[in-house]
Protein backbone atom coordinates (compact mmCIF):
# COMPACT_ATOMS: atom_id res chain seq x y z
CA UNK A 1 0.00 0.00 0.00
CA UNK A 2 1.06 3.56 -0.75
CA UNK A 3 -0.17 6.26 1.59
CA UNK A 4 0.54 9.98 1.60
CA UNK A 5 -0.91 11.91 4.54
CA UNK A 6 -0.97 15.73 4.53
CA UNK A 7 2.24 15.76 2.48
CA UNK A 8 3.88 19.07 1.66
CA UNK A 9 7.18 19.71 -0.05
CA UNK A 10 8.88 23.08 -0.32
CA UNK A 11 12.17 23.32 -2.19
CA UNK A 12 15.04 25.44 -0.89
CA UNK A 13 14.19 28.22 -3.36
CA UNK A 14 10.74 28.49 -1.78
CA UNK A 15 8.81 26.66 -4.53
CA UNK A 16 5.87 24.72 -3.11
CA UNK A 17 5.91 21.56 -5.20
CA UNK A 18 3.34 19.67 -3.10
CA UNK A 19 0.70 21.49 -1.06
CA UNK A 20 -0.90 19.11 1.41
CA UNK A 21 -1.72 15.92 -0.49
CA UNK A 22 -3.48 12.97 1.11
CA UNK A 23 -3.65 9.93 -1.15
CA UNK A 24 -3.97 6.16 -0.73
CA UNK A 25 -3.23 3.51 -3.36
CA UNK A 26 -4.31 0.06 -2.27
CA UNK A 27 -2.39 -3.14 -2.97
CA UNK A 28 -3.16 -4.43 -6.45
CA UNK A 29 -4.47 -1.15 -7.87
CA UNK A 30 -3.57 0.31 -11.25
CA UNK A 31 -3.39 4.11 -11.05
CA UNK A 32 -2.54 6.79 -13.59
CA UNK A 33 -0.97 9.90 -12.04
CA UNK A 34 -1.51 12.76 -14.47
CA UNK A 35 -1.27 16.52 -14.78
CA UNK A 36 0.47 19.32 -16.66
CA UNK A 37 4.19 20.06 -16.44
CA UNK A 38 5.03 21.45 -13.02
CA UNK A 39 1.98 19.90 -11.38
CA UNK A 40 4.02 17.79 -8.94
CA UNK A 41 4.09 14.40 -10.69
CA UNK A 42 7.89 14.05 -10.70
CA UNK A 43 8.06 15.20 -7.10
CA UNK A 44 5.61 12.46 -6.10
CA UNK A 45 7.82 9.85 -7.78
CA UNK A 46 10.86 11.13 -5.87
CA UNK A 47 8.90 10.95 -2.62
CA UNK A 48 7.70 7.42 -3.32
CA UNK A 49 11.20 6.17 -4.11
CA UNK A 50 12.76 7.89 -1.09
CA UNK A 51 14.92 10.15 -3.24
CA UNK A 52 13.63 13.17 -1.31
CA UNK A 53 11.80 13.62 2.00
CA UNK A 54 8.64 15.66 2.54
CA UNK A 55 8.82 18.99 4.32
CA UNK A 56 5.71 17.97 6.24
CA UNK A 57 3.45 14.92 6.44
CA UNK A 58 3.90 11.16 6.13
CA UNK A 59 4.83 8.92 3.21
CA UNK A 60 4.29 5.17 3.69
CA UNK A 61 5.46 2.66 1.09
CA UNK A 62 4.54 -1.00 1.53
CA UNK A 63 4.76 -0.79 5.31
CA UNK A 64 7.86 1.43 5.46
CA UNK A 65 7.80 5.04 6.65
CA UNK A 66 10.07 7.12 4.42
CA UNK A 67 10.63 9.62 7.25
CA UNK A 68 11.65 7.03 9.85
CA UNK A 69 13.22 4.24 7.85
CA UNK A 70 16.40 2.75 9.30
CA UNK A 71 19.48 2.23 7.14
CA UNK A 72 19.20 -1.55 7.39
CA UNK A 73 15.60 -1.36 6.15
CA UNK A 74 16.36 0.61 2.98
CA UNK A 75 17.34 -2.46 0.87
CA UNK A 76 14.14 -4.20 2.04
CA UNK A 77 12.02 -1.19 1.08
CA UNK A 78 13.70 -0.86 -2.32
CA UNK A 79 13.10 -4.53 -2.98
CA UNK A 80 9.35 -3.87 -2.81
CA UNK A 81 9.62 -1.23 -5.56
CA UNK A 82 10.39 -1.46 -9.25
CA UNK A 83 10.87 1.83 -11.10
CA UNK A 84 10.67 2.35 -14.87
CA UNK A 85 11.98 5.61 -16.34
CA UNK A 86 11.35 7.36 -19.65
CA UNK A 87 15.06 7.32 -20.53
CA UNK A 88 15.42 3.58 -19.67
CA UNK A 89 18.58 4.10 -17.53
CA UNK A 90 20.08 0.82 -18.66
CA UNK A 91 23.85 0.39 -18.38
CA UNK A 92 24.91 0.46 -22.02
CA UNK A 93 28.11 -1.55 -21.60
CA UNK A 94 26.31 -4.42 -19.87
CA UNK A 95 24.12 -7.05 -21.51
CA UNK A 96 20.42 -7.19 -20.70
CA UNK A 97 21.11 -10.20 -18.46
CA UNK A 98 23.88 -8.34 -16.64
CA UNK A 99 21.69 -5.25 -16.18
CA UNK A 100 19.15 -7.43 -14.39
CA UNK A 101 21.81 -9.30 -12.43
CA UNK A 102 23.28 -6.00 -11.25
CA UNK A 103 20.06 -4.81 -9.60
CA UNK A 104 19.47 -8.22 -8.02
CA UNK A 105 22.93 -8.25 -6.47
CA UNK A 106 22.35 -4.70 -5.20
CA UNK A 107 19.58 -5.97 -2.90
CA UNK A 108 21.49 -9.05 -1.78
CA UNK A 109 20.07 -11.74 -4.08
CA UNK A 110 22.00 -15.00 -4.16
CA UNK A 111 23.58 -16.41 -7.35
CA UNK A 112 20.92 -19.13 -7.33
CA UNK A 113 18.10 -16.57 -7.12
CA UNK A 114 19.65 -14.61 -9.99
CA UNK A 115 20.03 -17.71 -12.17
CA UNK A 116 16.42 -18.79 -11.57
CA UNK A 117 14.65 -15.43 -11.66
CA UNK A 118 16.16 -13.64 -14.69
CA UNK A 119 15.13 -16.19 -17.37
CA UNK A 120 11.52 -16.15 -16.06
CA UNK A 121 11.32 -12.36 -16.22
CA UNK A 122 12.91 -12.20 -19.68
CA UNK A 123 10.37 -14.74 -20.90
CA UNK A 124 7.49 -12.68 -19.47
CA UNK A 125 8.73 -9.65 -21.40
CA UNK A 126 9.38 -11.66 -24.59
CA UNK A 127 13.11 -10.95 -24.37
CA UNK A 128 14.41 -14.52 -24.21
CA UNK A 129 16.61 -14.02 -27.27
CA UNK A 130 17.92 -10.61 -26.12
CA UNK A 131 19.61 -11.67 -22.88
CA UNK A 132 23.13 -11.26 -24.28
CA UNK A 133 22.41 -8.07 -26.23
CA UNK A 134 23.56 -4.67 -25.02
CA UNK A 135 21.04 -1.79 -24.92
CA UNK A 136 22.40 -0.01 -28.06
CA UNK A 137 21.66 -3.20 -30.01
CA UNK A 138 17.95 -3.06 -29.08
CA UNK A 139 15.06 -1.06 -30.50
CA UNK A 140 13.42 1.60 -28.35
CA UNK A 141 10.54 -0.73 -27.50
CA UNK A 142 12.94 -3.54 -26.59
CA UNK A 143 14.95 -1.19 -24.38
CA UNK A 144 11.79 -0.16 -22.56
CA UNK A 145 10.80 -3.80 -22.06
CA UNK A 146 14.30 -4.47 -20.74
CA UNK A 147 13.80 -1.56 -18.32
CA UNK A 148 10.52 -3.11 -17.18
CA UNK A 149 12.27 -6.47 -16.78
CA UNK A 150 14.84 -4.76 -14.56
CA UNK A 151 12.01 -3.25 -12.50
CA UNK A 152 10.35 -6.66 -12.09
CA UNK A 153 13.38 -8.84 -11.47
CA UNK A 154 13.36 -8.40 -7.68
CA UNK A 155 9.67 -9.41 -7.63
CA UNK A 156 8.43 -6.06 -6.27
CA UNK A 157 4.92 -5.59 -4.94
CA UNK A 158 4.77 -2.16 -6.61
CA UNK A 159 5.93 -0.85 -9.99
CA UNK A 160 6.21 2.89 -10.60
CA UNK A 161 6.51 3.88 -14.27
CA UNK A 162 7.60 7.50 -14.79
CA UNK A 163 6.55 8.63 -18.30
CA UNK A 164 7.33 5.15 -19.66
CA UNK A 165 5.98 5.88 -23.16
CA UNK A 166 7.74 9.21 -23.65
CA UNK A 167 10.26 7.80 -26.13
CA UNK A 168 7.89 5.41 -27.93
CA UNK A 169 5.60 5.80 -30.93
CA UNK A 170 1.81 5.45 -30.40
CA UNK A 171 1.62 1.75 -31.30
CA UNK A 172 4.50 0.81 -29.01
CA UNK A 173 2.98 2.99 -26.28
CA UNK A 174 -0.28 1.03 -26.35
CA UNK A 175 1.65 -2.25 -26.42
CA UNK A 176 3.67 -1.18 -23.38
CA UNK A 177 0.59 -0.10 -21.46
CA UNK A 178 -1.09 -3.44 -22.15
CA UNK A 179 2.00 -5.11 -20.73
CA UNK A 180 1.73 -3.02 -17.55
CA UNK A 181 -1.95 -3.97 -17.28
CA UNK A 182 -0.94 -7.64 -17.59
CA UNK A 183 1.62 -7.19 -14.81
CA UNK A 184 -1.06 -5.56 -12.66
CA UNK A 185 -3.44 -8.47 -13.31
CA UNK A 186 -0.76 -10.77 -11.89
CA UNK A 187 -1.11 -8.94 -8.56
CA UNK A 188 1.44 -6.13 -8.76
CA UNK A 189 0.42 -2.59 -7.84
CA UNK A 190 1.15 -0.30 -10.81
CA UNK A 191 1.44 3.49 -10.76
CA UNK A 192 1.96 5.15 -14.16
CA UNK A 193 2.98 8.80 -14.29
CA UNK A 194 2.10 10.29 -17.66
CA UNK A 195 0.76 13.28 -19.56
CA UNK A 196 -0.57 11.13 -22.44
CA UNK A 197 -4.29 11.93 -22.19
CA UNK A 198 -5.45 9.66 -25.06
CA UNK A 199 -3.52 6.71 -23.66
CA UNK A 200 -5.00 7.19 -20.19
CA UNK A 201 -8.54 7.47 -21.54
CA UNK A 202 -8.13 4.25 -23.52
CA UNK A 203 -7.65 2.04 -20.47
CA UNK A 204 -10.37 3.13 -18.03
CA UNK A 205 -8.29 2.86 -14.85
CA UNK A 206 -8.22 5.07 -11.75
CA UNK A 207 -6.90 8.52 -12.65
CA UNK A 208 -5.41 10.91 -10.07
CA UNK A 209 -4.96 14.40 -11.50
CA UNK A 210 -2.47 16.87 -10.03
CA UNK A 211 -2.27 20.61 -10.62
CA UNK A 212 -0.01 23.07 -8.80
CA UNK A 213 0.84 20.49 -6.16
CA UNK A 214 -2.78 19.60 -5.36
CA UNK A 215 -4.98 16.62 -6.20
CA UNK A 216 -7.74 18.13 -8.34
CA UNK A 217 -9.51 14.95 -9.43
CA UNK A 218 -9.49 11.29 -8.37
CA UNK A 219 -11.82 8.84 -10.07
CA UNK A 220 -11.97 5.79 -12.31
CA UNK A 221 -12.33 6.69 -15.95
CA UNK A 222 -10.89 9.58 -17.88
CA UNK A 223 -8.15 12.20 -17.68
CA UNK A 224 -10.09 15.33 -16.81
CA UNK A 225 -9.49 18.58 -14.99
CA UNK A 226 -11.59 19.75 -12.09
CA UNK A 227 -11.71 21.43 -8.76
CA UNK A 228 -9.58 20.28 -5.88
CA UNK A 229 -10.55 16.77 -4.84
CA UNK A 230 -11.39 16.16 -1.15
Amino acid sequence: MIRLKDVELVYENGTKAIQGITLTIEDGEFVFLVGPSGSGKSTIVKLLTGEILPTFGRVMINGFSIMNIKDRQIPLMRRTLGVVYQDFRLIEKKTVYDNLSFVMRAVGASPREIKERIPRVLHLLDLDDKAQCRPPELSGGEQQRAAIARALVNNPSTVIADEPTGNLDPDRSVELMRLLVKINQMGTTVVVVTHARELVNRFGKRVVTLDEGLVTHDAVGRYVGGRRYG
